[in-house]
């Protein structure tokens, strides 16, 4: 989103209206990309939070103000990925417990799996290149800023992406056919 280079220049001289403005602008947007990537309404608002607190913090050192809107998504984008691995650390199940899960589980039908769950799959890079260029419609030369890869290594992660989430949804629905 192009803001108005006015008001992105003074957030970066220290405005907090200012600042809170472009953010309000940005809500939206920030709101579905965190779910997108964290899955929970709460972790979403949480990495939101973080990364506002972070760009705000920052915002002086921000060089070019056009490229505000690829810098606050950018913050966002590593503080999801911060909150998930954080999120996976483990705490183990009693033995007991963990039996009586595994003897559950046996009994479900296993349901196929959806977009959202196959792109989990991926690795960072290729999953964050699919959610910017499919779920936000980011021109390539964006997400390379975002992401700081060059134009030709996005490509490449969206090929391989696309590839990789069509395996997994063909195994899906095979896996699933062989179940009924």
């Amino acid at each position: 989103m192009e803001h108005d280079i006015s008001i992105v220049r003074q957030a970066i001289a220290g405005d907090k209206e200012a600042f809170e403005q472009l953010l309000i602008l940005e809500e939206e947007k920030l709101f579905y990309t965190a779910l997108s990537y964290v899955g929970k309404k709460e972790d979403a608002l949480d990495a939101i939070q973080e990364a506002a607190c972070k760009a705000y913090l920052s915002v002086g050192q921000l060089k070019q103000p056009e490229f505000f809107s690829t810098w606050l998504f950018r913050i966002l984008i590593h503080e999801c990925y911060r909150l998930l691995k954080k999120g996976q650390k483990m705490i183990p199940y009693e033995e007991r417990e963990l039996l009586n899960r595994l003897q559950q589980e046996e009994n479900v039908v296993v349901n196929p799996i959806d977009l959202s769950e196959a792109i989990k799959q991926l690795n960072h890079s290729q999953q964050m290149a699919i959610i910017l260029f499919y779920y936000y419609d980011l021109p390539m030369k964006d997400i390379s800023e975002v992401m700081e890869k060059p134009v030709s290594t996005i490509k490449t992660y969206l090929h391989r992406g696309k590839k990789q989430l069509k395996r997994e949804l063909e195994r899906s629905v095979t896996f699933n056919e062989k179940v009924i």
